[in-house]
């Protein structure tokens, strides 16, 4: 059906058509025709990579950010450090006596705080059973006197066992179990202790204090 004439003309058409392009280009500069496209493409291409490569010069600052970064990060690692230590829990002191010599054990323990260099207005004694003379004595002008020397915070304060969640905390609390109910005590003992900033001394019969807190001391 095809003949091979028709296919040959597309070949010679082709070659004909790099030839006319490098032809009429070459001939329509005709004053100009040899010296001008040689030397053109040869720099045009080394032109190019030079305005091209100052991409590689842009990684280097960043290797100069990289210490600075690294710098950085150990200086919010010690803030976490310094807020670990602030738990303190008081000590528990026993002194082991009866009922009728608990509160005379509480006294001598006042005594060699005082004499250690313990401000008096950092103690605070609570009874279980029979007040404490001072107390008594105090409250017979009036709680809003006796409270307010609680409040003045000078001395050593003395108080029942009842009133101990009204007090407030300080450095050391010694609690006399001179009598009264296990369940006085019990109730007494946890409170006391959680007014107790650094020590709690208690003095009392071992065995019931031992009952009441669960616990060896």
């Amino acid at each position: 059906m095809f003949d091979k004439s028709q296919l040959m003309p597309l070949l010679p058409e082709e070659p004909q058509i790099h030839e006319s392009a490098q032809g009429p280009r070459a001939t329509s500069a005709s004053g100009r025709t040899a010296p001008t496209p040689r030397p053109v493409p040869g720099p045009r291409p080394a032109a190019h990579p030079r305005p091209g490569r100052p991409g590689p010069l842009r990684p280097t600052p960043p290797v100069q950010r990289a210490p600075h970064d690294v710098a950085a990060k150990p200086g919010p690692s010690p803030a976490p450090r310094a807020a670990a230590p602030a738990p303190a829990t008081p000590q528990i002191q026993l002194i082991p006596a009866s009922a009728d010599g608990a509160l005379d054990a509480a006294e001598e323990a006042v005594d060699l705080l005082l004499e250690s260099g313990r401000a008096p207005g950092d103690v605070l004694v609570v009874t279980t059973g029979e007040q404490h003379p001072w107390a008594a004595h105090e409250l017979s002008f009036g709680e809003a006197a006796y409270w307010a020397q609680h409040d003045a915070g000078d001395d050593v304060f003395y108080l029942d066992a009842d009133a101990v969640a009204r007090a407030a905390a300080r450095p050391v609390v010694v609690v006399a179990v001179n009598g009264g109910s296990d369940a006085v005590a019990a109730g007494a003992l946890p409170l006391a202790h959680s007014r107790a900033g650094a020590l709690l001394i208690v003095c009392g019969d071992p065995q019931q204090i031992n009952s009441v807190l669960g616990t060896g001391v």
